[in-house]
């Protein structure tokens, strides 16, 4: 069967990423001091189990970011033409549960509906009674009886994409501002010290706020540079990444200022300073190398306070776009079945399970990265 690849661009980033990851564990294997480390954080039992997870948990957001569209029957074989809805790999992969849908509510690993519903005998009388499900549901189906496990699954992709991109865009901006800052001094360290003093005193959901309603109108005004949904929640994905990147590359920024103020002191730096070789050169020799354990570091710790993020924002109603599968926006849905009687619990819980997985996953691998690259924390062999 025809299709036609569409590549989102979150998609590209995502697929940039993966590459550099690639890249970056055959550069670890050709320098022994970057490879004594990351063999010391893989002898934890408890790490390499979270590294799995973490690693599952990618596989399952890359097979969701081969995007396509299928193309449609027709008599006409000179011109085909294509679906304008577009699908991923992982849709093709989980059809079987994406595409079983019930009449409403069905409990995680029930054989029953959740909600009587009026059905006719054969005799002719009404009989109001919990109908058979039509099939398996391991956790349970929403109000419009979409299965909640194929939910969860299509939100990983949404939060790790939240995790990644955002520190793409934040890392450029942070790892730049704050060497400079520390290595020149004088007035452009004073301009780039206002600059996210002024940038942190302004509340980051406030921000984000005012910034998301922007894109939305931007959206909604041109609707012809994204005829499709997939790519109006990919824009607005993508916008929502560049928003946080950009309001919390700050603490990184200083971090980095400190190291470079006390590394730019050290004799080496003095003596090729005193040699005549240039301060850019420098920085790139020996002032990135040097604070490229604290970026390790960071990114690491902050994935998971990306990802709590999208949640809260989604929750609040300016995370990512209502069609689009997140944890955050299963949460805010839920809110409205908690308050039914009886109580609609799976779909929250579901959604904090895959959240809680991924961010203790994440937690576990940044504490062991921070243990093995942090030289005040790093163990004596």
């Amino acid at each position: 069967m025809s299709f036609q690849w569409v590549i989102l661009t979150t998609d590209a980033l995502l697929y940039l990423l993966f590459i550099s990851v690639v890249l970056f564990i055959f550069w670890v294997r050709r320098h022994e001091e970057w490879l004594v480390p990351w063999q010391h954080i893989v002898r934890n039992k408890m790490v390499k189990i979270a590294a799995i997870v973490l690693a599952l948990f990618s596989a399952i957001a890359l097979l969701d970011s081969f995007h396509f569209k299928m193309a449609l029957d027709q008599n006409n074989h000179h011109q085909r033409y294509y679906s304008a809805n577009v699908i991923s790999i992982l849709d093709k992969i989980m059809a079987p549960i994406g595409q079983q849908y019930e009449e409403t509510y069905s409990s995680p690993m029930a054989t029953f509906s959740f909600v009587k519903t009026n059905i006719t005998l054969p005799s002719g009388q009404q009989k109001r009674i919990y109908p058979k499900l039509k099939h398996f549901h391991v956790f349970g189906t929403d109000k419009v009886g979409a299965d909640i496990f194929y939910q969860s699954i299509k939100s990983v992709r949404t939060g790790i994409v939240i995790g990644t991109v955002t520190t793409l865009v934040m890392l450029p901006f942070a790892l730049f501002l704050g060497t400079i800052a520390g290595f020149f001094g004088g007035w452009i360290d004073d301009i780039i010290q206002y600059l996210y003093t002024t940038l942190s005193s302004v509340p980051g959901v406030l921000l984000i706020s005012a910034s998301v309603i922007a894109i939305q109108i931007y959206i909604a005004n041109h609707p012809h540079v994204f005829p499709t949904i997939a790519e109006r929640a990919d824009v607005r994905l993508l916008a929502l990444c560049v928003i946080l990147g950009v309001t919390s590359w700050t603490s990184l920024c200083r971090l980095l200022r400190a190291e470079t103020l006390k590394i730019r002191e050290m004799d080496y730096v003095r003596a090729s300073t005193a040699l005549g070789v240039k301060r850019f050169k420098i920085i790139l020799r020996h002032i990135f190398p040097n604070v490229l354990h604290i970026v390790i570091i960071t990114i690491v710790l902050d994935f998971s306070s990306l990802i709590l993020a999208e949640a809260v924002l989604s929750y609040v109603g300016v995370g990512v776009d209502p069609t689009s599968f997140s944890w955050g926006n299963m949460i805010n849905s839920a809110r409205l079945d908690l308050a039914r009687e009886p109580v609609v619990w799976w779909p929250l819980l579901s959604a904090f399970l895959f959240m809680f997985a991924l961010v203790l996953a994440a937690n576990i691998f940044a504490d062991a990265v921070r243990d093995a690259f942090d030289p005040r924390l790093r163990d004596v062999d």
